[in-house]
């Protein structure tokens, strides 16, 4: 049988990018959480998914929200990635922020942002899929932090 410790051992072999999901509470509280389970899923209509593990407060906050955004991490936020990767630190206070069209927070700094409505909420093991049809979007030139082996590195230009 497969261990969860080697199959998270050989899921870390694959980079991803780093972001971090912010969503409204049904009360207008505010929540973010680190997350790199985020991808595109069609263009017609633009669509993306994340996947939220269930039992954190993001997780909750989405399971009442009709809308959340993503926000991608340039290389020089990794204390921001580590910041909402502590399930003590979801909430957003003391981050700098703008509110987007959907009224989530989008964080500074960031590469690219992606607001989105809600359009399922599918269970996969201890996780639910989001899927999530962009409304909205920012993007600006610049190097993502990138999550490999457990810990944040940078993509360095080829040269």
């Amino acid at each position: 049988m497969l261990s969860p410790e080697l199959f998270r051992a050989a899921l870390s072999r694959f980079p991803n990018g780093v972001t971090v999901v912010t969503a409204r509470d049904k009360g207008g509280v505010d929540y973010g959480m680190t997350v790199s389970s985020f991808c595109s899923l069609s263009l017609v209509p633009p669509l993306v998914i994340i996947c939220i593990e269930q039992g954190t407060a993001l997780h909750l906050a989405l399971q009442q929200a009709s809308h959340f955004a993503v926000n991608v991490l340039a290389f020089d936020q990794e204390d921001l990635a580590r910041r909402f990767a502590d399930s003590d630190r979801t909430r957003v206070d003391g981050v700098p922020f703008a509110r987007g069209l959907t009224g989530n927070v989008l964080l500074e700094g960031t590469l690219a942002s992606y607001e989105c409505a809600i359009r399922e909420r599918i269970a996969g093991g201890d996780h639910t899929i989001f899927t999530g049809e962009v409304m909205a979007v920012s993007a600006r030139d610049g190097r993502p932090l990138v999550h490999h082996r457990g810990d944040y590195t940078r993509l360095d230009p080829l040269g």
